[in-house]
């Protein structure tokens, strides 16, 4: 989460009105779920931007209320030319978020380039800019999890495992190195799982993926361990409910002085195991679980623990607790996923 000053130790309150909102990548998973949170806050001036392309991501927009929707292809230029008017706050969650992703430079265009000239226009506009980064930046964890870095140095310790993790560590460097920290705000999101994330396939969380196969087949599939540290589905990981997200997005997006980078997670790392005893729980089934072998490409790069330090960004003034792991996955099995809706549809 996120924060002016180096000390997490004094709350700051200096809200502001989020007013007019761009929200890039705003038919993806958290980026419609933003949507639905504005919406909740009786936000409707919103322009959202994305790539629909061939998936079923218009889904996520059908029960949204928003004045416009754009490509992101021509975001930028409708931007520079002015035709899209002034926004006081710009939500840029539009990226590439595949861990699988081998084409760098596709990445940097996509990831790096495409935020760098958002957030300089941003800036030049006096538009609130806060941008997803990702908890992928921090790798292994070797260099820690820490996101009171307050200078380049101590960002260039980081080691993503991905070139995914890497072109969102590219803008945190760069954003660092040019004093932009000053007033912009990057999130550094931990395992999101929740509503609106049916389109993603192969990124989508295990409780989305494990849900299916309990459904079709009543047993789940888990990845075997390859360090011995870690007994199989006893690796752990930080995993965070979609409408966690949105809430500390929109507080930090609302706080002019919470600027810099910030983790957004839950606090507390939790085994597979307790994911997929969670969902078995939500569905009212015995666990059945069966380990399989990861494949080979993804055994280096694999994280065995991320767990987000979240004490800067409640010296925030944001203090609401994280919903509990075990009703965050009922409530998304029992309220999305059993009925196939979205963020939105829940008086349907």
């Amino acid at each position: 989460m996120t924060t002016l000053s180096a000390t997490p130790s004094t709350t700051q309150t200096a809200s502001r009105d989020l007013g007019r909102v761009l929200v890039t990548g705003g038919a993806g998973f958290i980026g419609s779920a933003l949507v639905w949170g504005l919406n909740n806050r009786g936000l409707d001036r919103l322009v959202v931007v994305d790539r629909l392309g061939t998936t079923d991501k218009w889904r996520n927009l059908a029960p949204l209320r928003f004045e416009d929707y754009v490509e992101a292809e021509d975001l930028l230029a409708r931007l520079e030319s002015g035709t899209l008017g002034h926004f006081d706050t710009v939500l840029h969650m539009g990226a590439c978020s595949s861990t699988l992703e081998r084409d760098s430079t596709f990445l940097v265009h996509n990831n790096f380039e495409y935020t760098k000239r958002l957030a300089h226009w941003s800036l030049a506009h006096d538009a609130r800019f806060v941008y997803a980064s990702s908890a992928a930046t921090y790798g292994d964890g070797a260099a820690g999890m820490d996101d009171m870095m307050s200078d380049s140095a101590a960002l260039s310790r980081l080691r993503p495992l991905n070139a995914y993790g890497y072109s969102k560590q590219l803008f945190d460097q760069y954003a660092m190195a040019h004093g932009m920290f000053t007033h912009i705000s990057g999130l550094k999101f931990f395992n999101v799982f929740g509503p609106n994330e049916a389109h993603k396939g192969e990124m989508r969380s295990l409780v989305h993926k494990a849900y299916e196969q309990m459904r079709d087949t009543g047993r789940v599939k888990l990845f075997r361990s390859y360090k011995p540290e870690y007994a199989d589905g006893e690796q752990q990981r930080d995993f965070v409910y979609v409408k966690d997200v949105v809430n500390t997005t929109l507080h930090v997006a609302s706080q002019t002085l919470a600027v810099g980078l910030y983790n957004v997670g839950s606090g507390v790392a939790h085994s597979w195991l307790e994911l997929t005893a969670a969902l078995f729980a939500a569905m009212h089934r015995a666990p059945a679980i069966d380990f399989i072998e990861m494949p080979e490409a993804m055994r280096n790069r694999y994280q065995y623990f991320t767990c987000a330090d979240i004490s800067k960004v409640r010296a925030t003034g944001h203090l609401a607790e994280p919903t509990p792991l075990t009703s965050a996955v009922a409530d998304y099995v029992q309220g999305y996923l059993v009925s196939d809706r979205r963020l939105g549809d829940e008086g349907t």
